[in-house]
């Protein structure tokens, strides 16, 4: 299955982004339950973050960013890329 690469940046104050994470951590538990191997986490020394991720699909790969509690409440701007894995 393809991998997914969700790349964000905040764009809201940092005490409404907070507010959000709990649900974004448990939305990522659930892809994980599904499958979907995903993997979520924040840059060390800027803003911003990652999520990875299999899916079926470019169509389900934003399909499945588009429930992510960040992007439905208007928290990040991200773009989306399919990574290609050459060495595993």
């Amino acid at each position: 299955m393809p991998w997914f690469v969700k790349i964000e940046s905040g764009k809201v104050d940092k005490t409404i982004f907070d507010q959000y994470v709990p649900a974004h951590k448990a939305y990522v538990q659930d892809l994980i339950a599904k499958g979907h191997k995903a993997k979520t986490g924040y840059w060390a020394k800027m803003g911003g973050g990652m999520l990875l991720f299999e899916a079926a699909s470019l169509d389900e790969a934003q399909a499945i960013i588009a429930l992510d509690p960040l992007v439905k409440n208007s928290c990040v701007n991200y773009q989306l890329y399919e990574w290609k894995i050459i060495v595993e």
